[in-house]
């Protein structure tokens, strides 16, 4: 993935300066760390990239949807659409906030539709937490629309957009909150970490708080902070936040390379009889970290992987069989195997979960193999690549014809 890729003697360098003050604490200590904030400084970093006039870093981007939920009101009881094509996070994080899933149809954006928004809404509906998957945004005219006509509170996942915009604005600033994934598989990582952000002030100081027991951090003696709230432990390192200070600063080089590598694949596989690519609600904004490609039907996408399986092709995900992006293989859902009660299983499921339709999400997953785009790619490799899948392709194709 991008970020891994550009592992350096710049991250080595943030890391070092936290290391020389022994400080891996992101608060207070202020004498000892000779001016080395890094949590603050990724957070700088993040907010010059999306011009978000607030950012928080977190521990992770599951805990960044979870700080994301709670500081725009999303609790107990609340209805909360979410959709069935997603890292399994988004869903936990709506779970363990004690609020209720409601699944909702995707289209070929690869995000929940305006369309599906509508027809999942009921009398008891809070919010939507709209996920902006593979790279790509939704489109954010025609949900906003949704958003608005019915008065509901908006949060981003946009665990695998960072840097993607719409129209220029970045993805999680059209909500109330949003969020960004800093893990080890995404477009900059911190090793672990993610990103709250919001441009409203409230929602900004709940999330600095529910993501550290509380605290208001307000002056410079911790244990004589107030607590305004209840909170958790979600803080991120010292050593993670040095990182990610790092990558976020090679974020705009990586889009920019990303997209020429994307567009020259793309260019190539569509001479394919068959092959179209996922809809780009605006090319502008694209981060471009995936190709999505779509075959005609899932018998031939799943043909197609059997050969890359075969051929040795590596790099793709096949999410329709994938244990924990698609509601298919999500049983512990569906069951709701859990450690302990959640509030779920004390007000009752707004969905039969074992049974739900959603025919346009399992079409469009079901023909759709995406690949990660690399930002080293060379021009050679980049056409090896797309000859070694158009083979397979072909190959699919002929055998499904005999």
């Amino acid at each position: 993935m991008p970020g891994v890729e550009l592992f350096g003697a710049e991250e080595r360098k943030e890391v070092n300066d936290v290391m020389e003050t022994s400080i891996l604490f992101r608060f207070n200590h202020d004498q000892q760390r000779k001016g080395i904030w890094k949590a603050k400084e990724f957070e700088a970093e993040v907010r010059k990239i999306t011009n978000a006039k607030y950012a928080h870093a977190v521990s992770s981007g599951s805990t960044a949807v979870a700080c994301a939920l709670a500081a725009a009101g999303i609790g107990a009881g609340d209805e909360v659409i979410v959709p069935p094509f997603t890292y399994i996070a988004t869903v936990e994080a709506v779970l363990f906030v004690g609020a209720l899933p409601v699944f909702a149809e995707i289209d070929e954006t690869l995000c929940i539709s305006a369309e599906g928004i509508r027809k999942a809404i009921t009398p008891k509906t809070k919010g939507i937490c709209l996920v902006h998957m593979c790279g790509g945004m939704a489109n954010m005219d025609e949900i906003m629309k949704v958003v608005n006509e019915h008065n509901l509170i908006l949060v981003e996942d946009a665990g695998q957009a960072f840097g993607a915009s719409y129209k220029g604005t970045h993805t999680g600033l059209f909500g109330k909150t949003g969020c960004y994934s800093f893990d080890f598989f995404k477009i900059a990582t911190a090793g672990e970490g993610g990103v709250f952000v919001t441009n409203d002030e409230q929602a900004y100081k709940y999330a600095d708080s529910y993501s550290d027991h509380g605290h208001d951090h307000i002056g410079n003696n911790r244990g004589m902070e107030q607590h305004p709230i209840l909170g958790f432990n979600y803080r991120i390192s010292e050593l993670h936040a040095a990182v990610g200070v790092a990558q976020t600063r090679k974020v705009p080089q990586i889009i920019k390379a990303n997209n020429q590598h994307k567009k020259m694949l793309m260019n190539l596989l569509s001479k394919n009889e068959g092959v179209s690519f996922s809809v780009l609600s605006d090319p502008d904004g694209d981060s471009a970290t995936f190709l999505n490609m779509f075959l005609p039907d899932t018998a031939t996408a799943q043909a197609v992987v059997d050969e890359f399986n075969k051929a040795g092709v590596t790099g793709f995900n096949y999410w329709y069989t994938n244990m924990y992006h698609f509601i298919n293989q999500w049983n512990h859902i569906k069951e709701m195997k859990t450690a302990a009660k959640l509030p779920i299983e004390i007000l009752g499921a707004p969905q039969d979960y074992k049974n739900l339709s959603l025919p346009k999400s399992q079409e469009v997953v079901g023909r759709l193999i995406s690949f990660g785009i690399r930002c080293t790619w060379t021009e050679e490799e980049i056409t090896n690549l797309a000859n070694n899948i158009s083979a397979c392709i072909q190959k699919a194709v002929v055998l499904e014809k005999v």
